[in-house]
């Protein structure tokens, strides 16, 4: 199984200087790349990576700068852009900006990429055109290195070895008959069928403050000056330690969710549209704009996505399926007797249908409702009835089996070992 170790990175001067020389290589190639390709799509015509290839290594004569930087590192770069472009189309891929694209490259050959262990706290790796460069070793290798990628996030540089762990998938989960509905919500993270809740705050309050000051500084520096890069990264010094905390937290409830579960069911939600913005144009302005912009930061900072992305890594090591279905309705309806009405959701927490009178908690009635649309019965602790079976999915990539009795995507992700105990 190939997994992810990534460590950061103490440069001298001058690999911190041949670091950012290949970012800016890599980004100009990316973007000539891009340039080139919409202009054979303009003329009804199609450039793909092989072409591209060749045309690279013939630039080096005429631009002596490119060989500055490892030719296979340049080659993947060529690469992420073809599968981009297949991926999302010619014309929605974005440029590389100077201003707002941290400086990234891989090296693809796993076996020019030598580790070692020199400390208790420190390891090194070669890498081509760089050397010996240390890291921190915050965690063990325990693998096989298939590539490195090399980034800079604010003033810090961090190496990713992609290893092969060589663990095997289980056929079969720890705990077979577990099931459980996730609700995201913008107030609770993520509140369980079982009626348990996943949430903490990602900013202190200290931090906020100081970020608010921040804000209010950088909008009176004038663009391009010294003050101004000054201030910007003071904010990122915040907002990445926000965004670690948010990071974290996603993983550890994923983990716990994987390991004490076969099944996990979520919301198909498609967080890029709902988070858009409800500006409008000029002739057709939108309306509460203000009010869509707190939603949207609100959707952002409980981290939905990320969340999701978490579930599928984790699953690959417990054997948990992840099972998405429409997001219809589970808010509106009773879970008792499936009686649908939005005056039942009284408010943010309180549930009380219409129809039967029966009282829950908005989002474990909802959790609740989002397990059943999966095609399974929820007991009294909200797990499987002995008498069902799971649903099990083979190892596939997502397929379309049907909306929530019309098509419930549903995601089926091989893993490894989970725990054998459950903390109730």
């Amino acid at each position: 199984m190939l997994s992810g170790r990534r460590y950061r990175l103490e440069l001298d001067a001058a690999q911190a200087g041949l670091c950012e020389m290949f970012g800016d290589v890599c980004r100009a190639v990316w973007n000539t790349g891009l340039e080139q390709r919409r202009e054979y799509r303009r003329r009804g015509a199609w450039m793909n990576y092989v072409p591209q290839a060749a045309e690279l290594a013939e630039a080096k004569e005429d631009f002596p700068w490119l060989a500055e930087a490892p030719s296979h590192v340049l080659q993947q770069t060529l690469r992420d852009l073809d599968r981009a472009c297949r991926e999302h189309g010619t014309f929605r891929v974005r440029w590389r900006s100077k201003a707002r694209w941290s400086p990234s490259f891989r090296f693809p050959a796993g076996n020019r990429i030598m580790v070692e262990r020199i400390g208790r706290r420190w390891g090194r790796a070669k890498l081509p055109k760089l050397g010996w460069v240390r890291f921190r070793w915050s965690r063990p290798l325990d693998g096989v290195v298939r590539s490195a990628t090399v980034t800079r996030r604010g003033r810090h540089w961090f190496v990713s070895f992609l290893v092969e762990d060589g663990r095997a998938t289980p056929e079969r989960h720890a705990m077979p008959q577990a099931a459980v509905g996730v609700d995201r919500g913008v107030r609770i993270a993520a509140t369980t069928s079982d009626g348990d809740f996943h949430d903490r705050p990602y900013v202190t309050p200290g931090e906020a403050k100081r970020l608010r000051r921040l804000q209010q500084r950088l909008s009176r520096c004038e663009r391009g000056s010294n003050r101004r890069r000054s201030v910007l990264a003071k904010i990122n010094a915040i907002t990445g330690r926000v965004r670690d905390r948010r990071a974290d937290f996603c993983a550890q409830t994923a983990a716990e969710l994987a390991a004490c579960n076969a099944v996990v069911v979520l919301e198909d939600l498609r967080t890029r549209s709902m988070t858009a913005s409800a500006a409008g144009t000029v002739e057709e302005p939108g309306r509460n704009v203000r009010q869509k912009a707190g939603l949207n930061r609100a959707i952002l900072d409980k981290g939905w996505h990320l969340l999701e992305l978490a579930l599928r890594n984790a699953a690959r090591t417990t054997g948990t399926a992840v099972v998405l279905v429409n997001p219809a309705y589970t808010s509106q309806t009773c879970h008792a007797c499936k009686h649908v009405d939005p005056t039942s959701r009284e408010s943010q927490a309180a549930f009380g249908c219409t129809a039967c009178g029966h009282r829950d908690h908005a989002d474990v009635n909802a959790a609740k409702n989002i397990l059943n649309a999966a095609g399974h019965a929820v007991s009294g602790r909200g797990d499987l009835g002995t008498s069902r079976s799971v649903k099990r999915q083979p190892p596939v990539t997502r397929t379309r089996t049907g909306r929530s009795s019309r098509a419930a995507r549903v995601t089926a992700i091989p893993a490894c070992k989970g725990r054998e105990e459950v903390k109730r």
